[in-house]
């Protein structure tokens, strides 16, 4: 009998698989602590995403003996995939808050993986940093996706508690970067610095089909903004070459400049296209939320204080005859530091000390921290507890600080949001990479005391600036969501 409605062709079940978001079996859906898996999941992408950062720096000898090259060619290895990847984090929210999360995660993870193989298979510099770049694309709509994949998984009671345990997997994999990468140069060689992503993004892959929900509250995009998108795009890795440059890059003064002029035009132009288009890459209602944008700052400082360190403490102890394990054992201090915190930070506070008053506190722990290494001695026995306590201070801040910014953002622009979160941590990076080279290349790039004072007094700078924007934030809770 006829039922009117012609059967689906086989073939049709397989675009739909690849543009669709699959549900949780059953089982994993009903039980009442499903939230804890797919926050366990989105930690692979965080720890893959901190250890890849910090790894790739102890290959570039290896990689200037192999291609023959100098060390300013060798650091686009990094510089090219930072670019992508701030570049396209607010973009790939965008699209994730419209397409599904928990799919364009997925996406990221397979384009990611997949780019790490061929990254260790690359036989040029030129391929290897062309390959970083599609590996950034890849990581881009992982990290926009993650904040808001934990925030829309957990109760939102235990929000904070979550978005510690992703900063925790984010400070482990920071933690073990020197370590295991310094341990698979030194073995089997510099490529399998990249091949070791293969098998955690294939597990993470499996992980994230079964384990993470489907998106529930979408923002339909009429079209995308690709002017936006371009000028965006432009102004990023304008600021961000300009900063490289004036690290000690060989650029002319007159170039850094020019940089710095685009930067600002094309930033300008795009805030003027956001404001006059009907279908803006980037709401800039959200950035009127004084929570959002003073969080926003924090953030970026928070990640420049974080990630400085790693530039400083490596040079002045080397410099004065340090081993690269001695170096290395003494900054584990500081993301062990921000792990502990961000895992037991929320049970040994108070659960009812409001998120305002946990940035605060932790702002000033990490700002005192970074205010010692102005008289302390720089050798390891100052170093190792200094950092503890910057990397404790850091853990309370951070957790709290995202937990502020996505609570005043609507849940169908959370992948926004956590673009934006995310944007602000790349440039937060790589002002704290940009500086303290620059301090460092001032002084003759050798860790002279002088330059490490400067840099210090950088990051000192910096802690202040997280401190004011917890103090100019609302101080009677988030403010309410944008309409």
């Amino acid at each position: 009998m006829a039922t009117g409605k012609s059967p689906r062709p086989p073939g049709r079940r397989w675009p739909a698989l690849l543009v669709a978001e699959r549900p949780r079996p059953e089982g994993v859906r009903s039980w009442p602590h499903a939230w804890w898996l797919a926050v366990g999941t989105v930690c692979f992408g965080a720890f893959m995403g901190q250890l890849d950062a910090s790894i790739v720096t102890l290959t570039y000898g290896s990689l200037r003996a192999e291609f023959r090259t100098s060390l300013a060619a060798v650091e686009w290895v990094s510089l090219a995939y930072l670019l992508t990847l701030v570049a396209l984090l607010v973009p790939a929210g965008r699209l994730a808050d419209a397409h599904g999360r928990k799919l364009l995660y997925l996406y990221g993870f397979a384009v990611f993986t997949v780019a790490s193989a061929a990254c260790g298979f690359a036989p040029t510099l030129l391929a290897l940093t062309a390959f970083r770049v599609v590996q950034a694309a890849g990581a881009a709509l992982m990290q926009a996706n993650s904040v808001a994949l934990v925030t829309t998984s957990a109760p939102r009671a235990r929000m904070r508690s979550a978005l510690g345990v992703q900063a925790a997997a984010q400070a482990l994999g920071l933690a073990l970067g020197p370590t295991v990468g310094g341990a698979l140069v030194s073995t089997l060689g510099w490529r399998w610095v990249f091949w070791v992503n293969v098998p955690v993004g294939i597990v993470a892959l499996v992980g994230g089909h079964y384990l993470l929900p489907r998106t529930r509250a979408r923002t339909r995009v009429a079209r995308f903004d690709r002017p936006g998108f371009a000028l965006l795009a432009f102004a990023t890795t304008s600021a961000l070459m300009a900063l490289s440059a004036a690290s000690g890059l060989p650029v002319p003064g007159w170039g850094v400049a020019v940089l710095c002029a685009a930067a600002a035009m094309a930033g300008w132009g795009f805030v003027r296209r956001q404001r006059r288009t009907s279908a803006p890459l980037l709401d800039l209602a959200l950035l009127r939320v004084r929570t959002v944008a003073f969080g926003l700052v924090g953030a970026l400082s928070g990640y420049l204080v974080l990630f400085g360190p790693l530039v400083l403490v490596p040079v002045v102890l080397t410099a004065r005859g340090s081993s690269d394990l001695t170096a290395g054992l003494t900054l584990t201090a500081l993301p062990a530091g921000f792990a502990l915190a961000a895992t037991a930070g929320d049970r040994l506070l108070p659960r009812t000390l409001p998120d305002r008053r946990r940035c605060l506190a932790g702002a000033c722990v990490f700002t005192l921290a970074v205010a010692a290494l102005l008289v302390v001695p720089l050798t390891t026995g100052p170093l190792v507890p200094v950092l503890a306590l910057t990397g404790l201070g850091l853990g309370t801040f951070t957790p709290a600080n995202n937990a502020m910014i996505m609570g005043a953002i609507p849940a169908r622009t959370s992948g926004t949001g956590g673009g934006l979160v995310n944007m602000a941590r790349g440039l937060g990076t790589a002002l704290g990479v940009a500086l303290v080279t620059f301090a460092l290349h001032l002084s003759g790039g050798t860790g002279t005391e002088a330059g490490a004072r400067w840099a210090a007094t950088a990051l000192v700078a910096a802690a202040a600036l997280a401190v004011a924007s917890v103090w100019l934030s609302p101080r009677t809770g988030p403010e309410a969501p944008v309409p």
